[in-house]
């Protein structure tokens, strides 16, 4: 066993839609192997309380630091990482100028490989330590993804992108190499084989991958959600309304559905563990839709804001009742840093509501980013949080990063404030180490 000695922060495990932060000033974090041989939370609390208890076990002491639990991902776009910061117009141009031509070059095994170690450095660096993002077209861009984060001990689920249609010819899925099938049936088999080889092997998982509806035929939605039929315990990821233009063109092409949305469920793609980046144009229906099949919405503000997408409707989420979580969406996104999609999504919640505005509190933010994204995972009590039985990782904040950072935390005269503090003013530099169960990257 190992105990660490901080500042902690966790997040109460209890059955409210946003549970509240719990913070130790002077606390003790030790963990262990469970049951599994899996480095997990064994005791937290007050360091006098929790060291009685523990008598034997070597402390390491952090002074003037927090520890607090890794950060969860939901929706990123690992081949995107060189498009960060590319100007457009608007969504659908940003894929056509920018997007599609960097995406084919991850049919190239060794530019797979190194761009999937630099986006998981950037994810440890940053305090990521669970993510569920998108590869290509390619299977060579998944098993160099899966490869890197096995290497690195990342929580990571990902998949191959699914798309046979309306995208450029060499970055559709591809039949196979004799002719005995086609472009179609091939991404399903392909898929299939994927799973087989890497969901649930040691911290990896599968995500069933439309890229999203309008870039795939009748018949690879229906053999996805074949799949999803038969492979209960994989994740499901897509997009869906997130630009205006892009929900026309889903309506044209699926027009017996009754939303953009509904299109994913008329295919058996809406259930637990399905993840629906972006969510922004929804009436109630589509709202009690992710509610009731238990879907939920991958967030990602610094996207939004950047492409103009416009805002995720916060209010209209709580007051239906649907889980969802934050996300980078890198390259859409503009960072990497959960501090910097923690801040946006404050600029949304006050600035884009019908109402007058909606003030995120800063334990919001950040159970969005941690225990929130692991609910709507379906890995509640699994990551993002520090309560017994977790897997232990964790981040090791510095408050004192920056002299504005250091002079405004040293203000703060409650949890909130301390909290908002770093929301606003944090970024990578904040993070002054990054633990994944034995390994640690600082």
């Amino acid at each position: 066993m190992k105990a660490y000695r901080a500042a902690i922060l966790r997040f109460a495990p209890d059955n409210d839609p946003h549970a509240c932060a719990v913070y130790e000033d002077d606390g003790l974090l030790v963990v262990g192997p469970n049951a599994q041989g899996r480095q997990v939370v064994q005791a937290v609390g007050p360091y006098q309380e929790v060291r009685q208890r523990f008598p034997g076990v070597a402390v390491t002491h952090w002074p003037g630091r927090i520890i607090a639990p890794g950060f969860v991902d939901l929706h990123s776009h690992y081949p995107q990482t060189n498009v960060i910061g590319s100007p457009a117009e608007g969504l659908l141009p940003w894929l056509e100028n920018y997007t599609f031509p960097e995406e084919k070059r991850f049919l190239d095994l060794e530019y797979s490989a190194q761009s999937a170690s630099f986006f998981i450095a950037e994810l440890l660096r940053n305090g990521v330590t669970t993510a569920l993002t998108f590869a290509t077209s390619h299977p060579t861009s998944v098993n160099a993804l899966f490869q890197a984060a096995q290497q690195n001990r990342l929580r990571l689920i990902t998949g191959l992108c699914l798309m046979d249609r309306h995208a450029p010819a060499d970055l559709l899925n591809q039949p196979a190499h004799d002719g005995s099938t086609d472009a179609t049936e091939q991404s399903l088999l392909d898929s299939e084989a994927l799973i087989t080889r890497w969901h649930g092997v040691d911290r990896l998982g599968y995500a069933i991958t439309p890229r999203f509806a309008p870039t795939s035929t009748d018949a690879q939605l229906r053999g996805a959600g074949e799949l999803a039929a038969k492979y209960p315990d994989v994740w499901i990821q897509s997009h869906v309304a997130e630009n205006k233009a892009e929900i026309a063109w889903a309506r044209a092409l699926f027009p017996a559905s009754r939303s953009y949305l509904a299109t994913y469920a008329d295919f058996g793609l809406l259930r637990q563990r399905a993840i629906y980046a972006h969510c922004i144009h929804f009436d109630d229906e589509d709202r009690a839709l992710m509610r009731d099949t238990g879907s939920a919405a991958a967030v990602s503000p610094t996207s939004n804001l950047f492409l103009g997408s416009g805002f995720f409707d916060y209010a209209g989420a709580d007051r239906v009742g649907f889980q969802y979580g934050l996300a980078s969406d890198v390259g859409g996104g503009t960072s990497f840093s959960p501090f910097h999609t923690m801040l946006a999504a404050y600029y949304v919640g006050r600035e884009g509501q019908t109402k007058a505005g909606l003030s995120l509190s800063p334990q919001h933010l950040w159970w969005q980013h941690t225990a929130g994204a692991a609910r709507a995972l379906g890995l509640d009590g699994v990551v993002g949080n520090l309560q017994p039985g977790c897997e232990a990782d964790f981040v090791v904040l510095n408050p004192q990063a920056t002299p504005l950072l250091a002079r405004k935390t040293a203000l703060a005269d409650s949890l909130d404030e301390l909290l908002f503090s770093m929301v606003v003013l944090g970024d990578d530099r904040l993070i002054e180490r990054t633990v994944i169960s034995q390994s640690s990257q600082a």
